[in-house]
């Protein structure tokens, strides 16, 4: 009732009731995915360009969830319904016959996008768990080190924020990186392999938390940087999981930022961001409604403004 006074409106006047939280996010998407696709379509280079680097990060998850749930023997045509319609591209229901990397990049990346960032990946070792969280880490890597040579060569305004943007997406990565593989089989070389080139915890905060075993170690590494030894002053020992929301804090504080200039092209990624937050906000308060959990609405909520 509320969002029929929104423009999400229009998407969810045909929607039969009850809501369900699926149907909200779904049309919701759809309208951002179709006011992208509008600014696109008008945009001439470089902004073309720009615009089409936004997908790159849908495109990359997208390729792991289709991989990892054939892997683990899901319906193709169920796991394509899940995947955000901004990474699609043609070929990607054919990602269910590729057995290795080598074969996923030779019969069906290849013609992608995304098929420089595979360079790093193509192994002839079949495709399991630990290999697919590789494989989107490693190509999540040479995306954003790839984008931030792309933000840097257009300068100005453009270079000063989409960098400080980028760059506290690699640190956000590597710091989650290092949390989750703590425990696990990955070594810690493997483990530096995945840090970005840049960034504010490059080089000097990867060595260290390339050696962290626990969470405790990884506080400490931040603590050389306020902003992240902020965030994790704020939780206590077994919080790990609110670390997302005050990484979400953040960035919408930064995103929030780029509206403060004029005349760059950061105001394009900042508005996408901020609009897919809106839209995680929606899924958590729908999410609390339907189950009947009113009071744990403000537990995950990123205020944008």
């Amino acid at each position: 009732m509320h969002l029929s006074a929104t423009d999400y409106g229009p998407y969810l006047q045909n929607e039969p009731s009850p809501l369900h939280t699926a149907t909200i996010v779904e049309k919701c998407t759809l309208k951002l995915v179709d006011e992208y696709k509008h600014l696109l379509s008008q945009a001439t280079e470089p902004l073309s360009t720009f615009l089409e680097y936004i997908m790159y990060g849908h495109m990359i998850d997208n390729v792991v969830l289709i991989v990892t749930g054939t892997l683990h023997e899901r319906d193709v045509q169920e796991l394509l319904e899940k995947c955000h319609p901004l990474g699609m591209f043609d070929s990607i229901a054919t990602l269910a016959v590729a057995q290795n990397m080598r074969e996923l990049y030779r019969l069906v990346l290849v013609d992608t996008p995304l098929a420089p960032y595979f360079s790093e990946c193509i192994t002839s070792e079949d495709l399991d768990d630990m290999n697919i969280e590789l494989m989107r880490n490693t190509l999540y890597k040479a995306y954003l080190e790839d984008f931030y040579k792309f933000c840097k060569k257009m300068g100005g305004a453009t270079a000063e924020i989409m960098c400080d943007l980028l760059s506290f997406e690699a640190d956000r990565r590597a710091i989650n990186i290092t949390i989750n593989s703590i425990g696990t089989e990955l070594t810690r070389d493997d483990r530096r392999k995945l840090y970005s080139n840049f960034g504010l915890l490059h080089p000097y905060g990867h060595e260290e938390l390339a050696v962290c075993d626990d969470i405790e170690q990884v506080r400490g590494a931040m603590e050389k940087y306020p902003s992240y030894q902020s965030m994790f002053s704020k939780i206590s020992y077994g919080e790990s999981q609110m670390l997302d929301k005050f990484f979400y804090e953040e960035e919408v504080k930064r995103l929030c930022l780029a509206f403060e200039q004029q005349f760059h092209y950061g105001v394009f990624f900042a508005y996408v961001r901020l609009r897919e937050q809106e839209i995680r906000n929606l899924m958590w308060v729908s999410e609390c409604v339907a189950q009947n959990q009113k009071s744990r609405i403000h537990d995950s909520i990123v205020f944008i403004f």
